[in-house]
């Protein structure tokens, strides 16, 4: 639904004339009840028992719906039956040790191994400070008690990677549907990388943990686009185009997500000054930043090359919000119009989809009138992740309160 203005009408009676003396006035009645706040979402609570510091990702293991997985930024992995009434969760893997926490840094992303029942892999991002120096570290851990927590003693370092600053970090990790490990990493505070194809930072990487050479972290894909050359694993740069890059030009590529039908690759770039983007990613894709915020030159405002940038798919400017936060194709069972399309929000508190037209263009719908307050919601919610289960329907947290919020749309 599109952002609107509720005002009440105004109402008055003007004075009544009564033969030839002057008239009487009449009490002036109250004006009507403003229309009611109309809303397409509900945000009530789910599992209203538990609450997590500062979350910024959930997920459950793959072909297991019986628990749920909440990354907290400050190190530490926390798991819970998944009950409506559970009132107690534990912790899978505690690395708080390993992990800085500053700002935007901490534990940031989570994936499971598409084979974790049988080999107990998972694969964590996470920002740690060596000597006054920030690395973005991709580390590989395995469970030693069959799936019940992860060791933290088995960690394994797959990437490392200098960061200047503590913002712009990415760390969203997924398998994608080609069984290979998917990592978003943004421009590290340093808007010069994210065209610099000798350095990971501002980009999507794409790499293979399932074949790995003799004493290598892991493989490269064949259809890489730059297969061949020397790995960038140890502090993200290169002589080289580093053949880790699966796309480029990202600022923030702080959530994105695999369409689980289609296997469409969804990206929330978090803008700078004035444009948040949503991108269709593909492979050797380029998405423009630092050349262009959005589909925007940045900067000069005008005057930019356009040849070889990828224009988003859709993007709203920072009167609506000021930092994306990106979702997933809806394909759960409640029946509404978002059925099938990509769903999203901004850390400001706006929830939304992507309307699609005939000719394939995108309309930023948002699902909360301006005035509205969901029910269930407090009106300030701060979406940090969105959160998809086995069966499609979709989640949010909320970073503020630590809780969990289910959508359930009504239109």
């Amino acid at each position: 639904m599109m952002r609107r203005s509720l005002v009440p009408l105004a109402v008055s009676l003007a004075i009544v004339g009564c033969g030839g003396g002057g008239g009487i006035p009449l009490p002036t009645p109250p004006p009507p009840p403003p229309p009611p706040c109309h809303s397409g979402l509900e945000t009530p609570r789910a599992f209203a028992n538990l609450s997590f510091s500062s979350p910024t990702a959930m997920l459950q293991a793959p072909n297991d719906t019986s628990r749920w997985f909440v990354v907290e930024q400050g190190g530490v992995v926390r798991t819970f039956q998944n009950d409506p009434d559970a009132t107690a969760s534990t912790e899978f893997v505690d690395i708080s040790s390993r992990v800085h926490m500053e700002g935007e840094a901490g534990l940031l992303g989570m994936a499971f191994h598409p084979s974790f029942t049988t080999n107990g892999l998972v694969y964590l991002n996470f920002t740690e400070q060596v000597g006054g120096e920030l690395r973005s570290v991709t580390a590989e851990f395995e469970s030693m008690d069959g799936g019940q927590t992860l060791d933290p003693a088995t960690e394994r370092d797959l990437l490392t990677v200098e960061k200047p600053a503590a913002n712009n970090n990415g760390g969203n990790l997924a398998f994608g549907p080609d069984g290979l490990l998917y990592l978003g990493l943004g421009d590290g505070g340093n808007s010069d990388t994210a065209q610099d194809t000798h350095r990971l930072l501002g980009k999507l990487l794409r790499i293979d943990v399932n074949s790995r050479p003799f004493g290598a972290p892991y493989a490269i894909p064949s259809d890489n686009p730059f297969v061949g050359a020397p790995l960038c694993n140890f502090g993200g740069t290169g002589v080289l185009d580093c053949p880790e890059i699966y796309a480029i030009g990202f600022r923030n590529p702080w959530r994105w997500s695999f369409d689980s039908l289609s296997g469409d690759l969804w990206v929330g770039d978090v803008g700078q000054a004035n444009w948040e983007e949503i991108d269709l990613v593909s492979r050797g894709g380029n998405y423009g930043w630092n050349v262009r915020e959005g589909a925007h030159c940045f900067p000069p405002p005008t005057g930019c090359t356009t040849e070889g940038l990828t224009d988003p798919v859709a993007e709203y400017g920072h009167d609506v919000g000021f930092s994306i936060t990106g979702g997933y194709v809806y394909r759960g069972a409640q029946q509404t119009q978002v059925a099938g399309n990509y769903v999203f929000g901004d850390f400001g508190g706006m929830i939304a989809w992507l309307e699609p037209d005939t000719m394939g263009a995108f309309a930023v719908r948002e699902l909360v009138a301006e005035g509205c307050t969901p029910p269930g919601a407090d009106g300030s919610l701060a979406p940090s992740a969105f959160v998809q289960d086995l069966d499609g329907e979709l989640f949010l947290l909320d970073y503020g309160t630590g809780q969990v919020r289910s959508l359930e749309f009504t239109e």
